[in-house]
C-alpha cells in the first residue's frame, strides 16, 4: 500500500499547492454567481484528440481545438496551454483551450509527460526540464501541422505551468508571446515555500528524506512514497490553502481521474522526484525572452502572487502586471466570471499580429 509523507511546512504550505490534479470524491455546491466552469463544452470548436513526440521521443498527447467559423484559406494563429502542476489537461487547461479557439485560435492543451495521458515512466514524476521540452514540442507539432501559422504561436502556463513555459521560451525564439495565469515558481516554493516560510534546516532535511527513499525504490523497485499534494479529506486542522485546493480537486466542481492513475495517488508526484524542483530557477534570465511579449495574471487574493509579482519585476519589456480584483489562486482555474479571457485572448491578438 502507498503511503504519502507530509514534510513540515513544504508540504503544510506549498506542496498543497503545487501538486493540483483530478481525484477523490465530495460534496459540490455551485458558486452563487455560476463562475466555475471547469467541464465547460462550446459549440464553437472542434476538438481533436493529437499525440507527438517531445525531443526525448517521450509521447505527448493533447486535445486540439479549431474554431468551427476559422477562414479555411488562412493559417490559424496557435497557443499552447499547459495545466496546473499534477493536474491534466481536463482540470483548467481545456477551458482556456476553448475560450481562445472560440477566439479564433488554434489551442492545444496537453498533458504533460508522466501525466495524464502523456508517457513517463514512473508515472507522476518530476523533470521539469521535460516538461518544459513539452512545450517546444508542442511548437514543433503545431509548427509542422497544414493550417497553422508557425511564425505565431504562443504559450500560456497555469499554475506550475507558468514556469515551465518560461523557461522553454528562454531557449526556443518560437514561442513568440508568454502568458501566465496564477502563475508558481515550481523551484523557488520547494526550496524557499511560500513567503520563504520554509527554513534551510527544513529544506536539508527534505532532501535528506528523499535521498533515503532512493535506497529503498532501487532495492525494491517499487515506489511508496509521495509528496502530500492535495488532500485527500479535509479536517479542523486543514489550511485555508488546503480548503482552495480540496473544493476544485477532490469536488465535482474539477475532479477528474485519468486513466494512468488511481484516485488515492492524483496530484502526489513521486518524493524521490519532487525534490528535482530544488535546482529548477524558471525566472533566471527571464529578461532575455524580450522583446517577446509577456503577460502575468494573478488574483488580488491568490495566495501564490508573489511568484507573478517577481516574474513581473524580473522581466525585460514588453511585460505586464495584471492583478484580478476579488480574484483568490484557484479561482483563475475555472471562475468564468472572474477569468480575463478577454485581455488574455486580445494579448495574443496583439503579440503574434493577428488581423
Amino acid at each position: 500500500m502507498e503511503t504519502f509523507t507530509m514534510k513540515a511546512k513544504l508540504t503544510a504550505a506549498a506542496l498543497s499547492v503545487l501538486m493540483a490534479s483530478a481525484a477523490s470524491s465530495g460534496a459540490f455546491a455551485a458558486d452563487a454567481a455560476g463562475g466555475p466552469d471547469n467541464f465547460y463544452k462550446s459549440d464553437r470548436v472542434t476538438m481533436e484528440k493529437v499525440s507527438f513526440h517531445n525531443l526525448y521521443r517521450m509521447n505527448v498527447v493533447g486535445n486540439l481545438y479549431l474554431p468551427k467559423n476559422a477562414d479555411q484559406a488562412k493559417a490559424l494563429p496557435a497557443v499552447i496551454v499547459g495545466h496546473p502542476m499534477g493536474a491534466v489537461k481536463e482540470q483548467s487547461s481545456n477551458l482556456y483551450a476553448q475560450k481562445l479557439a472560440e477566439a479564433g485560435f488554434a489551442a492545444l492543451a496537453i498533458d504533460l509527460s508522466f501525466w495524464g495521458e502523456s508517457a513517463g515512466e514512473p508515472r507522476q514524476s518530476v523533470l521539469p526540464d521535460v516538461y518544459s521540452d513539452d512545450f517546444s514540442a508542442a511548437v514543433d507539432f503545431l509548427g509542422t501541422k497544414q493550417g497553422i501559422d508557425r511564425t505565431k504561436i504562443g504559450g500560456l502556463g497555469i499554475c506550475g505551468s507558468g514556469s515551465f513555459l518560461i523557461s522553454a521560451a528562454k531557449i526556443d525564439p518560437r514561442i513568440k508571446a508568454v502568458a501566465t495565469v496564477s502563475m508558481y515558481d515550481m523551484g523557488a516554493a520547494t526550496r524557499n515555500g511560500l513567503r520563504h516560510g520554509q527554513t534551510l534546516e527544513q529544506r536539508k532535511a527534505v532532501i535528506e528524506q528523499a535521498a533515503e527513499e532512493r535506497w529503498k525504490e532501487y532495492e525494491t523497485g517499487k515506489i511508496t512514497q509521495y509528496t502530500s499534494g492535495t488532500v485527500n479529506e479535509l479536517t479542523p486542522q486543514s489550511t485555508a490553502i488546503d480548503r482552495e485546493f480540496y473544493g476544485f480537486y477532490r469536488t465535482p466542481r474539477g475532479e477528474f481521474t485519468p486513466a494512468s492513475s488511481t484516485k488515492e495517488l492524483t496530484t502526489h508526484s513521486t518524493l524521490t522526484s519532487n525534490v528535482k524542483f530544488m535546482n529548477f530557477y524558471p525566472f533566471n534570465d527571464i529578461e532575455t525572452i524580450s522583446p517577446r511579449p509577456m503577460l502575468f495574471v494573478a488574483g488580488e487574493n491568490a495566495h501564490s502572487i508573489e511568484f507573478s509579482e517577481d516574474a513581473y519585476r524580473l522581466a525585460a519589456e514588453p511585460k505586464e502586471l495584471l492583478i484580478v480584483p476579488g480574484a483568490g489562486h484557484v479561482d483563475l482555474y475555472d471562475r468564468t466570471d472572474l477569468i480575463p479571457f478577454e485581455k488574455i485572448t486580445g494579448f495574443f491578438k496583439k503579440s503574434l499580429e493577428v488581423k
